[in-house]
């Protein structure tokens, strides 16, 4: 079996309401339903780059005390907590960009 979830913590933290600090989570790998489902969201038509919040609000299990992350809640997000998301989504996923081997030739 392989890991499924990982633990992150956000580098500034997202406040609530009541002014509480989370920056500890949980993220899940992302399945295909996670990417396509997005699509069909009115958000998303009227602007693509609302995927990324659909998406991230899918796979983020856990934050602080919160076991549900809603699109409202990433939309709350500092703009470098969201960058760290977007980034760890991409390394836990396998989707960071590999960079080709240099061959040497003699």
């Amino acid at each position: 079996m392989f890991e499924t979830e990982f633990e992150f913590t956000l580098p500034k933290g997202y406040i609530d309401n009541d002014g509480n600090l989370h920056r500890k989570g949980v993220m899940r790998l992302s399945t295909a339903i996670d990417e396509i489902s997005p699509l069909r969201d009115p958000r998303v038509k009227a602007n693509a780059a609302y995927a990324t919040i659909i998406i991230l609000a899918r796979v983020i299990t856990r934050l602080g005390a919160y076991n549900e992350v809603t699109p409202a809640i990433v939309e709350s997000f500092f703009s470098q907590d969201l960058s760290y998301l977007q980034d760890f989504y991409r390394q836990i996923n396998g989707l960071e960009e590999v960079t080709p081997p240099v061959l040497i030739q003699n």
